[in-house]
């Protein structure tokens, strides 16, 4: 019985390109892995993780793949501060005569 309701937001997963189908031009180790694709989206059909299953994106692209997560969670950054930086934007102004602050 499927546990993943349609219209849940999800992500999938898909390989896109084995390591055979990669371009010859890329370096050794990267050429030896597979192209992935993980992508959020809408399910259009109710499902239980590990199915193939289609999502609907926030631009409306429909896309297939292996159900991977339920609510998927915002985890990326940017790493830390550079100080230098920091105050870029305001010494910029500055210079061009605008408020520094």
């Amino acid at each position: 019985m499927p546990d993943v309701a349609k219209g849940t937001w999800v992500q999938i997963h898909r390989v896109v390109l084995g390591p055979e189908e990669r371009s010859p031009h890329l370096p050794d180790d990267t050429k030896k892995v597979p192209l992935e694709l993980r992508l959020k989206g809408f399910l259009t059909h109710d499902a239980c993780i590990g199915d193939e299953v289609e999502i609907e994106t926030l631009i409306g692209r429909r896309v297939k793949g292996r159900l991977v997560k339920v609510n998927p969670e915002y985890d990326h950054g940017f790493g830390r501060p550079v100080p230098e930086l920091l105050t870029i934007g305001m010494e910029l102004r500055k210079i061009l005569g605008g408020d520094g602050r």
